[in-house]
């Protein structure tokens, strides 16, 4: 997808008038993204970047420019994708996801990054500490210590007398085994079997929902990754014909058929990022900006998918959901 033609989806924008363009300077500050998903799968994200842009006073074509590359949920792609965007001297490079950001952090030392996303970015190397970052990578987190377990606690408390929870895990990514590892601590504690399916690529995804099923998952949970993001809609229609209830680690599942979400406001991390943005144009580095939590944690319901599957959500998760689709 060209650059002009994501622009028009983004912000569905007139083009500027010739007078307003003869007044702008030749040069406008680059920002520039690496994202792990589809251009499709990411208007959502870019909108909500470029709304609170121009609530700060942005105009994208009056007062920045952009560049996007898109790994198509292939996170092994990433270090080919950081090297070209590098090389286009962005001012500001924001970044979707942990493996991206490190991509572009190997690419360069002196570039701002801002990852919308991260997960364990001290233990990877990528911050000193989130307090102070050091370098010239900053963001916010994807997820909570915490969180994982409550997903697991959701599926648990979902099908009482669980035993047996399935979790597919992306292997070339970061983020995915560590979520794997922290999932195997909390099924421990739970008392419950975690079945992991080791996938690599989209293609891969009927094999690994079929292998859980066979192994009698009676439940499963779908962490935050660009490739289970990526397929959503696959993912959810697959669960629904293997009749596997799936707990999900993002809302857009559960808008697109999944049967029910609880971790962060994607969009809300994308519009901080913007704030983070807007800071570094105006002169400050990343190492002056602390890492941040999520802003906000939601629970998402889809009744209409409980019924396709014949379950029954109990009162409690309804008592406790933000958004019940009907």
């Amino acid at each position: 997808m060209k650059r002009r033609e994501l622009i028009v989806l983004i912000v569905g924008a007139a083009a500027w008038p010739l007078t307003a363009r003869a007044q702008v300077p030749a040069r406008r500050p680059l920002i520039a993204f690496l994202i792990g998903t589809t251009p499709a799968s990411s208007i959502p994200l870019l909108r909500s970047f470029a709304q609170q842009m121009q609530a700060l006073g942005y105009l994208e074509g009056r007062d920045y420019d952009t560049a996007v590359r898109f790994g198509e949920g292939d996170l092994r792609r990433m270090p080919v994708l950081a090297s070209e965007l590098v090389g286009l001297k962005p001012d500001v490079v924001v970044t979707a996801n942990t493996t991206a950001g490190a991509a572009v952090k190997n690419a360069t030392s002196t570039i701002p990054i801002v990852s919308a996303t991260m997960i364990e970015p001290v233990e990877r190397g990528l911050v000193a500490s989130h307090a102070n970052p050091g370098g010239n990578l900053t963001g916010i987190l994807i997820s909570l210590d915490t969180l994982l377990g409550k997903q697991l606690q959701i599926a648990v408390e979902l099908l009482p007398g669980t035993k047996k929870v399935g979790m597919p895990v992306n292997v070339n990514s970061v983020a995915s085994t560590i979520q794997r590892r922290d999932a195997e601590k909390v099924a421990a504690a739970l008392r419950v079997e975690l079945v992991p399916a080791d996938m690599r690529a989209n293609d891969e995804i009927d094999t690994a929902f079929r292998w859980l099923a066979n192994q009698g998952a009676e439940v499963a949970v779908v962490h935050t990754d660009p490739l289970f993001y990526t397929e959503r809609r696959r993912i959810a229609a697959l669960a629904e014909v293997l009749r596997l209830p799936v707990v999900y680690g993002l809302r857009e599942h559960a808008e697109e058929g999944g049967l029910l979400s609880y971790g962060i406001d994607l969009r809300a991390n994308w519009g901080r990022a913007a704030d983070f943005v807007d800071k570094m144009l105006k002169g400050m580095k990343p190492a002056e900006l602390p890492v941040e939590l999520p802003s906000k944690l939601e629970l998402v319901v889809n009744l209409g998918t409980a019924k396709a599957l014949g379950l029954e959500v109990p009162s409690s998760l309804l008592a406790r959901a933000d958004e019940v689709i009907e």
